[in-house]
């Protein structure tokens, strides 16, 4: 049977078809392309999602796109990816002899950041209303397009999207410079409109969004807008009065105050999800909230000025469902507001505390002793929560799966104890700046957080070996941060190296005392690891950097800026010792210009100017 095509000759297209539906990448979908016409022609039906950048002749490469991706239902165009045309547009003989403009090479080479230097910059344009008019009549099928910072489009070619696009769901218009007829364009035609995004969208008022919710109200279930200066309470009411289905509001506005937030609370009894960030709204609208949006799932609220425990209690008493609460910059509220959410709310799972200076102890330990079903907590720039509120939470929430802490500065190795023996699924750990916990506290978790997948100590100066060494017999790493803890040295990491052979993500930066024998082991120890950051590590040198490359040949991304004993030799040996290497950050006359002529034409970001 050799050299039979077997799979050609047995498959029929609609199992090919099945089969490259259940491809997980890209890089997967464009290897089958390549094996034969018939795969790369069922390969491109079988696309129905397309993620561009700005191009340079948007009618004619949209044209493209269109022709050859046909079942295309979803696309994503970020103004920011800009995209290389290499190859110039050129014509080929059809086989009647017409002409055929075509891209017979076409590469789209996204940059996600871009090199100082003058060499290799890329020309790139926007997107403009012809383009957007050669995409509206080439997918007429599309159900999600996403314009992310497109400035160039104007209400014109939103009125032709929304003319030809009629079976749009979702509409994703942030930094967009549309107009008023644009947005009612879409409300007018775009009747099974779900999801919509006017984030920055500055040159929309009231009489566009409220010309929409006219329009496809029914239908729309998700409405986020932010930095609108002149959507005010108007658009609010109209929302409240047509929005019957709206389950998603997020509102980021000045101009904004109690009363279209009440608009809202009283007309869309079905929101689940709310995000204020609103400084002229007080508790008189989330009194609102909590009496008429009783299956409200996600409350964020940032910045609240006006809001006090009042307004929390009545989410408390109204919102039974409530799973995940962030309170961010609340200055009012207190541990008698975040009781109110605990007895009231036992079905919460997530709880994020940003710098509610007023929140302290008690309001914690009333969260441990009720909500049971907590798996991710978040306390940052909470100076008045101390050991107690972690101990509680370590007796009552034994489901938690993550615990975030930054500059806690009452929390220490008690609290981490607690945590530790309490809740054993704990998967990540990340602390920064809380230097009160050391050795003590780590070590518990390391003993019995088996589970523990991420942990990131950021500058928690009581941290040492010892710690590390616990961690490495007992968890099973695949993301250590380490940054800036300087007692770690080389007998840490070398635990972590021995215990961790998972670990895909490791920065040791400003570690002081670490050397080439810790990167020895990390190179034998860790053959999975893609990203490592090195800077500042003063004895680290190429003969260290060589041993870690040798093994570690999938790294992606290596940060080694101001690491003294590492030297153009150094720089070129990770360049040519690592086929996936795609972002390597480094002083620029560290590089060699045989390095850089090696490296350019795969890695997008090479040097920093320091």
């Amino acid at each position: 049977m050799r050299g039979r095509d077997l799979i050609n000759a047995f498959l029929p297209d609609e199992v090919i078809l099945e089969i490259f539906r259940h491809l997980d990448s890209k890089a997967s979908r464009d290897a089958c392309s390549l094996v034969c016409k018939r795969w790369l022609s069922l390969e491109r039906l079988s696309r129905t999602t397309l993620r561009i950048g700005a191009s340079g002749s948007p009618d004619l490469f949209v044209k493209l796109l269109a022709r050859r991706f046909v079942n295309v239902k979803s696309i994503h165009i970020d103004e920011r990816l800009s995209i290389s045309l290499p190859v110039q547009l050129g014509r080929r003989r059809g086989p009647r002899g017409g002409d055929h403009l075509t891209l017979s090479t076409l590469k789209l080479h996204y940059m996600t950041e871009i090199s100082g230097s003058e060499e290799g910059q890329v020309e790139s344009y926007c997107l403009s209303d012809a383009g957007l008019t050669a995409l509206a009549e080439g997918f007429s099928k599309l159900e999600k397009l996403s314009m992310i910072w497109c400035s160039n489009i104007t209400s014109l070619g939103l009125m032709s999207l929304a003319q030809k696009c009629t079976y749009l769901k979702s509409l994703d218009l942030q930094g967009c410079y549309v107009g008023d007829q644009g947005l009612a364009a879409v409300g007018k035609c775009c009747n099974q409109l779900e999801d919509l995004n006017l984030r920055f969208c500055e040159g929309l008022t009231d009489t566009g969004l409220v010309e929409l919710a006219l329009g496809c109200g029914k239908s729309l279930k998700s409405i986020g807008v932010a930095a609108c200066v002149k959507i005010t309470n108007e658009s609010l009411e109209a929302v409240g009065s047509h929005c019957k289905s709206l389950e998603t509001l997020s509102l980021d506005s000045e101009f904004v105050h109690n009363k279209g937030v009440l608009a809202v609370a009283q007309g869309c009894p079905l929101l689940k999800v709310l995000k204020l960030q609103c400084i002229n709204v007080t508790d008189e609208a989330l009194i609102a909230v909590g009496t008429g949006c009783l299956s409200l799932e996600l409350l964020a609220l940032d910045s609240f000025q006006q809001f006090t425990d009042r307004g929390l209690r009545a989410i408390g008493n109204g919102c039974k469902k409530l799973k995940n609460l962030t309170l961010s910059d609340c200055y009012f509220l207190s541990d008698k507001g975040l009781e109110a959410i605990a007895t009231g709310c036992k079905e919460l799972t997530h709880l994020e505390v940003n710098g509610c200076h007023n929140i302290g102890t008690m309001g914690l330990e009333s969260i441990g002793r009720c909500c049971q079903h907590l798996t991710e907590l978040a306390l940052l720039y909470c100076q008045r929560i101390g050991n107690y509120a972690l101990l509680e939470v370590g007796r009552g929430c034994k489901l938690l799966q993550a615990l975030h802490l930054v500059d806690c500065s009452s929390i220490g190795d008690d609290a981490i104890c607690s945590i530790a023996r309490g809740c054993q699924n704990l998967k990540k750990l990340h602390i920064r700046r809380c230097y009160e916990i050391g050795n003590k506290g780590i070590i518990a978790v390391g003993e019995h957080c088996k589970s523990l997948t991420e942990l990131s100590l950021r500058f928690c100066d009581r941290v040492g070996n010892e710690a590390l060494i616990a961690i490495g017999q007992g968890c099973s790493l695949q993301h250590l941060n380490v940054s800036g803890c300087h007692q770690i040295g080389d007998a840490g990491i070398i635990a972590i190296a021995r215990g961790c052979p998972q670990l895909n993500h490791l920065d040791v930066s400003v570690l002081q005392n670490l050397g080439d024998m810790a990167m020895l082991e990390i190179g034998e120890g860790c053959p999975l690891l893609k990203d490592i950051v090195l800077s500042h590590c003063r004895q680290i040198t190429d003969v260290g950097l060589a041993h870690l490359v040798r093994n570690c040949t999938m790294l992606e991304s290596c940060h080694m800026v101001y690491c003294q004993g590492i030297t153009a030799t150094g720089v070129a040996t990770v360049v040519s010792s690592c086929p996936n290497i795609k972002k390597v950050v480094v002083e620029k006359w560290k590089v060699s210009p045989r390095t850089k002529r090696r490296a350019g034409s795969v890695i997008s970001y090479l040097c920093v100017d320091l």
